[in-house]
């Protein structure tokens, strides 16, 4: 039985109460949601930071350290913080690399630009190659999000100039408004484009993300679940917390001969770098930092 990743994306940017009671907002309770998404059966948890009292998306340094600190109390979960800065006035690079601060195992690193819904989301070449510098520099595995064909293939060049460690960890994003829409065809498409020797995940939106996320493992993919991509179990029917959607892509994984990756299994998969325990920093980061 194969080792599938369980990725859980626990509340993104644009998912609100008002569409889901079970939307985290606050540091500790976004924190909760991610340690029960591990005893769920996920081995990653993706994380985006809220304004505690309004729910508005965030980039305060404070709240991802706070989140950081309560996860690292409680499990051993990897940890993958976003760089996104789709919600930023400030699109300087430093600013959206703030979060490495706290030595995350992982990181996002949107590759290209595309429109979402009503508004371009811009990642540019100097951006791509400013981030994957910095991640190769503190030992933080960043995962290469793309949404379009063409992502893919600006991404194989971050790997061929060396930018990005071996493997490179890939993050299929199907299903998000004019990005590339999600069915199985073009999941086959994009998963035939990846260079060779590399990992990889998939996330579809709503009710795209069950299709997705049962298909990929038998092509030897890994998997996304979560409220930032999915607020349903089924039509009608929300979803009550982030761990009920690992729950069942774990159960799934489990009738279909595959098996949820422990965090140590993660690790290896990946090669990640050994951390700190307390800080979470690798022995690269901590080269860096005294040298």
């Amino acid at each position: 039985m194969r080792p599938v990743i369980i990725s859980a994306a626990l509340v993104g940017s644009r998912p609100t109460r008002d569409m889901s009671p079970a939307v985290p907002y606050s540091p500790a309770e976004i924190a909760d949601s991610a340690v029960d998404a591990y005893r769920a059966g996920a081995a990653i948890v993706h994380i985006h930071v809220r304004d505690p009292a309004t729910g508005a998306p965030s980039s305060e340094l404070h709240l991802f350290a706070e989140v950081v600190e309560r996860i690292r109390t409680r499990c051993p979960v990897l940890i993958n913080l976003t760089t996104s800065g789709f919600n930023l006035e400030n699109q300087d690079p430093a600013v959206r690399l703030e979060p490495l601060r706290l030595n995350p195992e992982l990181c996002s690193l949107d590759i290209g630009s595309v429109n979402f819904d009503t508004r371009p989301f811009v990642n540019s070449p100097h951006w791509c190659d400013i981030a994957a510098r910095r991640t190769k520099a503190l030992g933080i595995k960043p995962e290469l999000e793309v949404f379009d064909a063409g992502h893919i293939d600006q991404a194989a060049d971050l790997i061929r100039r060396g930018l990005v460690e071996v493997p490179p960890w890939f993050q299929i994003c199907l299903g998000i408004r004019w990005g590339m829409p999600a069915s199985f065809r073009n999941l086959l498409f994009m998963y035939e484009m990846l260079p060779p020797q590399v990992e990889w995940s998939v996330l579809g939106v709503g009710r795209h993300q069950l299709e997705v996320t049962t298909i990929a493992p038998f092509w030897g993919g890994h998997i996304r679940v979560g409220l930032e991509d999915n607020l349903y179990m089924s039509r009608g029917e929300l979803a009550k917390s982030n761990a009920q959607l690992v729950d069942r892509a774990a159960n799934i994984l489990k009738l279909t001969n595959f098996r949820p990756a422990t965090v140590s299994e993660a690790r290896a998969i990946l090669g990640l770098l050994p951390q700190d325990p307390v800080t979470g920093a690798t022995s690269e980061s901590r080269k860096e930092t005294t040298a």
